[in-house]
């Protein structure tokens, strides 16, 4: 078991930023990340198992240096599996719920992806930016902290989760990009 752990954080850490796509729109970038695969391992194994999964994201824009963060958002997504359809259902828990079933592990993984947009109005042109990405999977059997209450989910708690460290029975994902400037791809 040990010698997984250690794999899977060996893992965790080798993911460069070319695994973590940035595409330009109008008023946001949209991340994607084809290579990186979260439903695997013991978070796969409890979802066999009827469980559903939390996994928390957290997305932090920097610019001018790495130090100086200008956005953050978090986010969390519980996927559950259907053993009779053998498909996955996510639900992303925010301000806008938003639902989806019936997807193939990669496409429970990209709709993720796809929910997240980093807003870039005010944000320099010609400035040096990076991206940080990290997902977070909450074992159940842990006792999670309660997120959400009847207004949705509470940012407070989401930074809360972020600000310990990663417990031995969580996965957890890292990945950086940059530096970029959003003139690059206005060309």
């Amino acid at each position: 078991m040990a010698t997984l752990v250690l794999c899977l954080a060996a893992y965790a850490m080798a993911l460069s930023s070319e695994d973590l796509i940035i595409t330009p729109g109008p008023d946001a970038l949209r991340l994607s990340a084809p290579r990186v695969h979260f439903l695997v391992g013991q978070s796969l194994s409890h979802l066999h198992d009827g469980m559903s999964v939390p996994f928390d994201f957290q997305v932090t824009l920097f610019s001018g240096s790495r130090d100086r963060q200008v956005w953050r958002t978090f986010e969390r997504f519980v996927v559950s599996y259907d053993l009779w359809e053998e498909r996955f259902a996510v639900s992303r828990l925010s301000n806008s719920r938003r639902s989806v079933s019936h997807l193939l592990p990669s496409a429970a993984e990209r709709w993720c992806f796809e929910q997240i947009a980093v807003p870039t109005a005010g944000v320099a042109r010609d400035a040096p930016l990076w991206l940080r990405l990290e997902i977070r999977s909450e074992d159940q059997r842990d006792g999670p902290p309660v997120l959400a209450d009847s207004d949705g989910i509470s940012i407070a708690s989401l930074i809360e989760v972020f600000s310990h460290p990663v417990r031995r029975t969580q996965q957890r994902w890292f990945m950086n990009s940059g530096p970029f400037r959003l003139a690059e791809f206005e060309r």
